[in-house]
């Protein structure tokens, strides 16, 4: 089921840079693997459209319209492309979390080979964040912008994401880890001393999306520069909102593809 999530980023992101309007994928009727496979596809937009015969077995055709629509309630079905109507959050990640978190938004002063393993939380489309933030308004179909921790210079936006859902009131830890099983970077021993750091407040995880990552980096100075971030102090700790025309400027000098973006 990971590396199936891994090979329908690798789907999407392409579709996505050539524009195509529809994607199909065909599954050998009989192949031992094909219902998991298909629920996975079904999740994310897939609808079945026919049968393909043939000598040897009959494949199952699935088509994914790729139009530029975004569906807030369930945005899986819709993924990779975001509403503009929803609300945009600017989230900070530790360096030492980021590159596992989002592998395809590694950084020129980092190595591929350290992030060559297929670990699940690498692989998957679908992750878990967890936090303690104040900040606990977000919902599904909210978008996130990631900003990897570093200073005026090294700190840089690299990655949108959408809220797939938020599990709050956790009940006792091992809820905590059956949420997050495979999808967080985080070992069950960072887990537990994450659950047991503030007993008065403990965390919520935020199930999210990895979109897109962008084609280029604007660091914080720049985003003082642009007004996005008031100063250094103006940084999030945890889920910060930013308005649509910050957003928008993100968008514009990262060099991104708006087309990801649905009125």
């Amino acid at each position: 089921m990971y590396l199936g999530e891994r090979l329908l980023k690798i789907v999407f992101d392409n579709a996505l840079l050539f524009k195509v309007d529809e994607v199909y994928v065909t599954i050998f009727h009989k192949h031992p693997g094909h219902s998991m496979l298909i629920r996975l596809l079904e999740d994310f937009g897939f609808k079945y459209w026919g049968v393909k015969r043939s000598s040897v077995d009959d494949e199952l055709v699935y088509v994914r319209n790729f139009c530029r629509i975004a569906d807030r309630q369930n945005p899986k079905t819709t993924f990779p492309f975001m509403s503009t109507n929803s609300p945009v959050f600017l989230v900070s990640v530790y360096p030492e979390y980021h590159t596992e978190l989002f592998p395809d938004s590694i950084l020129r002063t980092e190595s591929p080979v350290n992030y060559s393993e297929n670990e699940p939380h690498r692989n998957v489309i679908c992750k878990s964040f967890i936090s303690h933030a104040i900040e606990r308004k977000i919902q599904t179909g909210d978008i996130l912008v990631f900003y990897r921790t570093g200073g005026l210079h090294k700190g840089v936006v690299t990655t949108l994401a959408i809220v797939d859902s938020v599990v709050d009131n956790l009940q006792d830890f091992d809820q905590l880890k059956r949420v997050c099983r495979g999808r967080t970077v985080l070992t069950d021993e960072k887990l537990k001393t994450f659950w047991e750091y503030r007993p008065k407040n403990r965390p919520f995880v935020v199930n999210l999306l990895y979109s897109y990552s962008f084609p280029k980096r604007i660091n914080l100075a720049k985003m003082i520069e642009l007004g996005i971030i008031s100063g250094v102090a103006g940084l999030p700790r945890g889920f910060g909102r930013l308005s649509n025309e910050n957003f928008k400027l993100i968008l514009k000098h990262t060099d991104s593809d708006e087309s990801i973006i649905s009125d």
